[in-house]
């Protein structure tokens, strides 16, 4: 689904002609800046925090409808992209919490992969890298929030100034709670899955 799909669907039948609804205060221009500047971002942090695009876009696209109904926001000095970036990572944290939803996404997956009869180049390593996938998003489903969501983020490529700005905070402290969240992973990971062969 592309970019101007994804809007069209967001707003559906909630119609935008003449520039405000009911739920919202947004401008149509304004509102479709917004969309269009963050949309691939925070997709691409979920993709990264669900595993799948699909999935990840049904959760952006949830992003979007609470920024488009949040009165909040439209006159808002404040970080707009951050508060899409904590809102996205908050629905991507309780999407994987949710068990049997992820254990069902994973399964849809497997299947579809080997119903299109797409022969893996590496059947081994296809498997390896999945188990490794799902022990890591085992993790951070029990990591507190705040350790999850900095984890993702910087992993989806933000700057220091970025998770800043995201997560509220000074950018003096993103690197020591990098360094705390990045620790606590990999005790748990530990804990959970011993070590690596």
């Amino acid at each position: 689904m592309g970019t101007a799909d994804s809007l069209s669907t967001l707003v559906g039948s909630k119609s935008l002609a003449s520039g405000r609804t009911r739920e919202s205060m947004w401008s149509e221009s304004a509102f479709e800046a917004l969309f269009l500047d963050h949309y691939s971002r925070v997709v691409a942090v979920l993709v990264r925090l669900v595993g799948e695009r699909p999935r990840a876009e049904e959760l952006a696209n949830d992003v979007f409808w609470r920024a488009y109904r949040q009165h909040d926001l439209v006159n808002s000095q404040g970080n707009v992209g951050g508060w899409l970036y904590r809102t996205a990572t908050n629905l991507g944290i309780d999407a994987l919490r949710a068990a049997g939803r992820r254990r069902h996404y994973e399964d849809a997956a497997g299947r579809a992969r080997i119903e299109s009869g797409a022969a893996a180049a590496d059947p081994l390593g296809d498997l390896l890298r999945a188990e490794r996938q799902q022990r890591v998003r085992a993790v951070l489903a029990r990591l507190k929030p705040g350790q999850a969501q900095i984890l993702v983020l910087r992993a989806s490529g933000l700057s220091y100034q970025e998770l800043a700005e995201a997560l509220g905070v000074k950018r003096g402290s993103v690197g020591t709670m990098l360094i705390r969240a990045e620790a606590e992973f990999q005790r748990c990971y530990l804990r959970l899955h011993g070590k690596e062969r």
